[in-house]
């Protein structure tokens, strides 16, 4: 009795926590929180949560959840009884808009000035209206435009009562990091705010985007650069700038240098990148006294927002595409380019190359090389160099195709087996695939990766710690066959010797193997060089999850609930969500990147080369280390009798007698995950539930088709969906 009286009890509790008080009005909440003198970092590490979930609270993005709720509205009151609200004072009644005049301006400094200033004061100038802030779901209607716009206004005055930038803010990214510009010249910014942009060439938009819109973000490593601001264009905004609808160049996906738009922007003295103006172009001068004057664009009508990545986002309006951008720009960084290429820039952006290190000689400050980063390109070890490159074409002949001892292949799983006698018998109904959340991610923390040339060895004697690609011979362990061998990614058994990462050699040592190197390529200069990347795209993806509704602590029944209808919450952050994980696999790719153009001469080197991020070592270390995590779990669920039949990248296919992980995976007599196996929840590195098929599917995909059940689980097809 006792017992059940107290959770009676413990139930009347968490209502009475849950019905703790009303929150007041979003603007009231920051009102109160500036009073006090407090920014969101102090209240979230009060109320233990991150700074973008305070201002989630305070822009009514999202409500705060028991027990966070009933300690926020406690805040909030303790604030109410110190800061009440002043009784208003009467103001004066501010003149019809019609009636507003220009201050007059400044007294031309030149005769050419004169003439110019006269110019400009016989031309239309469109009026100034101000920012205002809407829902990022609903666009404001706007009533049709009565006043002609100039051809450039890039000195537009300021908008009428601004809203206050919050304190923990940088005052120069206040509307941030980035604007989606429609065809009316409405820029949709992060938080519903809407700013007017007078632009309607593209010299003109890069002005007034540097000079007025306040957009951009701040370094996220004190030796890095600022995020440039990004603008993103429409189909209205880019009919509006002269912008054709398409690209006819369907190779190069970029504008001829002759282009009208093209050269609007050389004439104004403005330069592009070599990738010149495609889907993602950066417009930029040289810095002007240590001030970067560079703006980005996005044009949705040309496919930057890449569906394979971002799902239906580039078809949203405009102030939900804000929304979706702003979140990810937030929560990892302002997008760049390919979700690919943002992986890739987040690494650099987090470990930068270079410090200002003061010049013991002159007393001056001058760049050098950051420790703990990746400071200057480096030439891989002819085993890490893909077929293309330099170093390989000159040892082999063009069409050599290279054996495991002479190249190193760390990829990740493409495996399936015929099923025994006994799984046909046993009475198995159904297939179940689980996926490892976020497993290249969680295969990147704390991995000690090489951050300097490589050095060559002969019977080397093998150091776990040291980073690097050994040639030995891994294929005297006899393994079980019902698991892929850990060694390659098709899952056979080595035949003789092979290169292969530290990760792997230091698997194969844990298996019981003799391992006897005939050479390396060693990295002597190394660290956990990924570690900041993996926090940050973890916390990215577990805060897009919150809000999806899947947290962390959640039974294995409540997760998988949960995680069969997450992306029907919210399609914006289902967006973000696919966003992130695309970052993480396509930034490991791009560590390895080959030739992209079609005119790349065999042997030649080519523009990625170019970079201190291009490291195929790093990329090899780090699939080497999923792959070999993938097979610890599997042999420890076969500790327990349960074997995969098939195995894509990070998803394993078991046998099952339900639909269910629930009724395959082991547990312990208490009811807890088999230590050391496959665990259901979000964090990186567990899994959920990717797929389930009856059992004749299974026996027909592998004994009819010949094909990986593991790759078509879910219905469709894993990697054609980006999977």
């Amino acid at each position: 009795m006792p017992d059940a009286q107290e959770g009676l009890f413990a139930a009347v509790d968490a209502l009475l926590e849950e019905a703790a008080g009303t929150l007041p009005p979003p603007g009231e909440r920051v009102r109160l929180r500036e009073a006090g003198s407090l920014t969101q970092a102090q209240v979230a590490k009060a109320l233990r949560v991150r700074r973008e979930t305070v201002a989630d609270w305070e822009a009514a993005r999202k409500e705060p959840r028991p027990p966070k709720r009933a300690a926020y509205i406690r805040l909030l009151e303790g604030l109410a009884a110190r800061h009440p609200v002043s009784e208003p004072t009467a103001a004066p009644t501010p003149p019809p808009e019609s009636e507003v005049h220009p201050a007059p301006s400044a007294a031309p400094s030149s005769p050419a000035a004169a003439e110019r200033a006269e110019g400009e004061a016989a031309a239309p100038v469109a009026p100034s209206r101000p920012r205002r802030a809407v829902e990022p779901s609903q666009a404001p209607h706007r009533p049709a435009r009565t006043t002609p716009r100039t051809k450039v206004v890039a000195e537009k005055t300021a908008p009428k009562r601004p809203a206050p930038v919050p304190a923990d803010v940088d005052p120069r990214f206040g509307n941030g990091p980035l604007g989606v510009l429609d065809g009316d010249g409405s820029l949709y910014c992060v938080g519903g705010l809407v700013l007017d942009c007078p632009a309607t060439t593209l010299p003109a938009l890069v002005e007034w985007t540097l000079a007025e819109a306040k957009l951009g973000a701040p370094r996220l490593h004190k030796s890095g650069k600022d995020s440039d601001p990004l603008i993103v264009l429409t189909a209205g905004a880019a009919e509006l700038l002269g912008l054709p609808a398409t690209l006819e160049d369907r190779r190069g996906l970029r504008l001829p240098e002759d282009h009208k738009a093209v050269k609007q922007l050389t004439k104004a003295d403005w330069k592009l990148t070599r990738r010149g103006f495609g889907p993602w172009v950066r417009i930029y001068r040289s810095a002007d006294g240590g001030r970067r004057r560079c703006v980005q664009l996005a044009v949705l009508p040309w496919g930057a927002l890449d569906a394979r990545s971002w799902g239906d986002t580039g078809q949203l309006p405009p102030a939900e595409v804000a929304a979706v951008l702003g979140t990810y720009a937030t929560r990892v960084l302002t997008p760049r380019g390919s979700t690919a290429v943002c992986g890739l820039e987040l690494m650099s952006a987090l470990r930068p190359p270079t410090r200002a290190v003061r010049d013991e000689t002159t007393g001056s400050w001058v760049s050098g090389p950051l420790p703990g980063s990746l400071t200057e390109p480096v030439d891989p070890a002819p085993p890490e160099a893909p077929m293309e490159h330099p170093v390989v074409a000159a040892r082999y002949p063009r069409f050599h195709e290279r054996t495991p001892a002479e190249a190193l292949d760390e990829e990740a799983y493409d495996w399936f087996r015929p099923l025994t006698d006994e799984e046909c018998t046993q009475g198995y109904t159904h297939a179940v695939g689980i996926d490892v959340n976020m497993a290249f991610a969680a295969a990147a923390n704390r991995l000690n990766v090489g951050l300097g040339p490589a050095t060559h060895v002969r019977a080397p004697a093998f150091d776990p710690k040291l980073p690097g690609s050994w040639l030995v011979d891994l294929s005297q362990l006899d393994l079980d066959p019902r698991l892929p061998s850990p060694f390659t990614p098709r899952g056979d058994r080595p035949e003789g010797p092979g290169w292969y990462s530290t990760s792997t050699v230091a698997y194969a040592l844990e298996l019981g193997a003799r391992v006897r190197p005939v050479e390396a390529y060693v990295r002597h200069e190394h660290g956990a060089y990924l570690d900041p990347w993996y926090a940050r795209l973890r916390d990215a993806y577990l805060e897009t999850m919150a809000d999806l509704g899947v947290t962390t602590g959640m039974s294995d029944e409540e997760f998988l609930a949960a995680m069969a209808h997450h992306k029907d919450a919210d399609a914006g952050r289902a967006a973000v969500l696919s966003a992130v994980k695309s970052t993480v696999k396509g930034g490991i790719g791009k560590l390895r990147e080959r030739p992209q153009s079609a005119r790349h001469t065999y042997g030649e080197g080519w523009p990625a080369l170019q970079r201190p991020t291009w490291s195929p070592h790093i990329r090899a270390e780090l699939i080497g280390k999923a792959r070999t995590n993938m097979h610890r779990k599997m042999t420890k669920l076969a500790s327990v009798g349960r074997y995969p039949v098939a195995v894509l990248s990070d998803c394993a296919v078991y046998v099952s007698r339900g639909p269910s992980p629930l009724d395959f995976l082991p547990y312990t007599p208490e009811g807890k995950p088999l230590p050391g196996g496959f665990r259901l929840g979000v964090n990186p590195g567990m899994v959920k539930h990717e797929g389930t098929q009856d059992f004749l599917w299974l026996a027909s995909m592998i004994e009819d088709e010949q094909l990986n059940p593991a790759r078509h689980i879910k219905g469709t097809d894993a990697v054609a969906d980006g999977e």
